[in-house]
């Protein structure tokens, strides 16, 4: 079975052309370096939650929305082979989180093993 990296982040919606733009960047040389799939989807439909819920885990603002990202890999193995690659990769090496469109203090991820897969 395959390995995951899942995503989700505020990003202010003035800022998504560039986030579009550094995702379109960055699937590109995960998918260079092996990954099987990448992929950024924006909050379409998604409310706050009476405990939690996506908005909430974010701490979205007035003007923000949240991005679910995830990458497909063969496996973890994999998974940590090609995360060392992309890291090192030049294409990379000027971005610091002053570059990011978005707060990274407010973005979770983790990896995972799928359970189901159909």
């Amino acid at each position: 079975m395959s390995y995951v990296d899942g995503f989700v982040l505020p990003v202010p919606e003035k800022n998504l052309a560039a986030y579009r733009r550094l995702a379109r960047k960055a699937g590109a040389i995960w998918k260079a370096h092996g990954a099987l799939e990448y992929m950024e989807c924006v909050a379409d439909d998604v409310q706050p939650g009476k405990h939690t819920s996506f908005p909430q885990s974010v701490k979205l603002k007035a003007g923000e929305v949240v991005v679910f990202s995830w990458i497909v890999y063969a496996s973890r193995a994999q998974r940590d082979r090609i995360n060392k690659k992309v890291m090192a990769d030049p294409r990379l090496a000027n971005l610091g989180p002053k570059d990011m469109p978005f707060d990274g203090k407010r973005m979770f991820f983790g990896g995972f093993k799928p359970i189901v897969a159909l």
